[in-house]
């Protein structure tokens, strides 16, 4: 089988993660950012705009992927332009590859958004669906650019021959400095504000999730399934939900967490206190705690992504996921949830982007 991959968003949690798993399988890999970085030993650099297909032709008119990663997207200020522009960036890409004929598989990093509804109308009364989530699950009344994206895979696949996987993670836990939805790393800087200003580390989020199960997705866990994908014929034209594979109460997880950096865990009490409120004004204090710690990220906006950790632990269900999909067909990777933060938060201090 040729082995030689095309990551679309290859400096972020899962396109990063996705690299260093095909590399240690022995793939080629490329790396297609609009400002590569060479955070991943091994991968080869492209420079490229997926909004501009010109930008793209010229790029790769030399690479020929037999297998294409999509693990980029761009936030919008609404669900329409959510839907216009990334579905745009999923067309360009797999039109600008289209002529060579030589890309035999597509995978599209997706997430439970496919279940739970778009930003704008996100896991609300009307649109829950039942727990666990399931593969099975048909869409949603509601516009989704999620489901645009599929559909451009879907397109682009009855076009030019090739297979394709949809993959399903819950919040993906790993390290990417500018990444748009990255829980773990905003939860390691709240509770590094904590631990320095002696505030209590709240609990931000709803009853719902404080008490319910949840799951999360370690993004080593999420690149083993994308490589599997990527070589099991069986995996080929499907959709999977790619989760750790344990559950847990944030009511517990919680005070680990807290322990962790030796702060003082308050639990729910009643209401919401949502982090983007809580950490609006702490952008001066962190350059302060940069500097004063000898940190490599002195920006906040660049680690923290409060709007979307509220999303995540501000729903008004629990939320667990059913792998049935690739458990059936032997995909069998586990990985311990408290493991997936302390490894995380044990890189972010290693790498000095916390104290």
């Amino acid at each position: 089988m040729s082995k030689v991959a095309l990551i679309a968003g290859a400096s972020g949690i899962t396109g990063s993660n996705a690299a260093r798993a095909l590399i240690a399988d022995g793939w080629k890999v490329y790396g297609l950012a609009r400002k590569p970085d060479a955070g991943v030993p091994g991968v080869v650099p492209i420079a490229a705009d997926l909004l501009d297909p010109g930008s793209l032709w010229h790029a790769l008119q030399d690479v020929a992927p037999s297998h294409v990663f999509i693990t980029t997207w761009m936030r919008q200020t609404t669900e329409a332009e959510n839907i216009r522009v990334n579905a745009a960036m999923v067309r360009n890409l797999l039109e600008a590859l289209s002529a060579g004929r030589h890309v035999r598989h597509v995978a599209l990093v997706t997430g439970l958004k496919h279940y739970l509804g778009p930003f704008d109308a996100y896991a609300r009364e009307g649109v829950l669906p039942p727990t666990p989530l399931r593969e099975s699950r048909p869409r949603l009344d509601v516009e989704n650019f999620y489901y645009a994206q599929e559909d451009e895979v879907y397109a682009a696949a009855a076009r030019d021959g090739f297979g394709w996987s949809i993959h399903r993670p819950h919040t993906v836990i790993g390290k990417a400095v500018g990444n748009a939805m990255n829980l773990g790393t905003t939860l390691a800087v709240y509770a590094s504000i904590c631990k320095e200003t002696g505030r209590p580390f709240r609990w931000p989020g709803s009853e719902a999730q404080w008490k319910g199960l949840s799951d999360v997705t370690d993004a080593r866990v999420l690149a083993q399934q994308l490589v599997w994908a990527a070589k099991t014929p069986a995996a080929r034209n499907q959709a999977f939900n790619i989760v750790n594979g344990d559950i847990f109460r944030w009511s517990w997880l919680w005070g680990w967490l807290a322990d962790w950096f030796g702060v003082k865990a308050v639990g729910f009490d009643g209401t919401l206190h949502p982090l983007e409120a809580e950490m609006a004004g702490d952008g001066p204090l962190w350059r302060d705690i940069a500097q004063r710690h000898g940190l490599v990220e002195p920006d906040l906006t660049r680690l923290a992504s409060p709007w979307h950790t509220d999303l995540d632990l501000g729903r008004p269900i629990e939320v667990m996921t059913d792998m049935a999909n690739s458990r059936k067909l032997g995909f069998t990777a586990y990985q311990a949830t408290d493991e997936s933060f302390f490894d995380l938060f044990t890189q972010l201090r290693a790498d000095r982007l916390i104290p």
